[in-house]
């Protein structure tokens, strides 16, 4: 008997359990960001103002004091000038990162490790300025929000080579790309 059903459940269209989400529950659920910034939610920061969350959110506890790193990967490139070849300074993402947008998405949705989310969106703003500051992208006066984080010319943007789209069948790729 027990057979029977569970081969009838099988065969089913739906599992019978939860409920289709709304499109609010998808909505908040959403928080993907474009290389064009257009779902960017409202902030600001500065490399000042992210200098001061990078030490009040215990950032350098896995990153480094001054973003070499330690337990976690080095935040800012190694010596070699402002030209060097991108790909030579290590897996650094807010250096590699083809567009300004993909840092304050990976700090978004990653920072800090065990309390992701937990920070505002104009800290993120602000971390995001800091790292590109000391990775000489952006000059230490620039204030970073919807408007100027999508306009930063990233060092790696013409040297990146995107990720094909996965299909199924395909094999996938571990690990995240920068």
């Amino acid at each position: 008997m027990l057979m029977a059903s569970s081969s009838a459940l099988a065969q089913s269209p739906t599992y019978g359990v939860g409920r289709t989400p709304t499109a609010e529950e998808i909505r908040a659920w959403d928080i993907s960001i474009s290389p064009t910034g257009e779902e960017l939610p409202p902030g600001r920061g500065t490399p000042v103002e992210g200098a001061l969350v990078y030490q009040r959110k215990r950032c350098g506890g896995c990153h480094g004091p001054e973003g070499e790193g330690a337990r976690a990967d080095r935040l800012v490139k190694r010596d070699g000038g402002s030209d060097a070849d991108p790909w030579a300074w290590g897996r650094v993402l807010p250096i590699r990162a083809p567009y300004a947008t993909v840092v304050w998405d990976y700090i978004n949705r990653g920072m800090p490790l065990n309390r992701e989310g937990t920070l505002t969106a104009d800290e993120v703003y602000a971390l995001t300025a800091y790292l590109l500051y000391i990775n000489d992208v952006i000059a230490e006066d620039e204030v970073l929000d919807a408007q100027s984080l999508p306009q930063i010319e990233m060092p790696n943007r013409d040297t990146f080579a995107r990720v094909p789209d996965w299909e199924p069948g395909m094999p996938r790729l571990l690990g995240y790309p920068y």
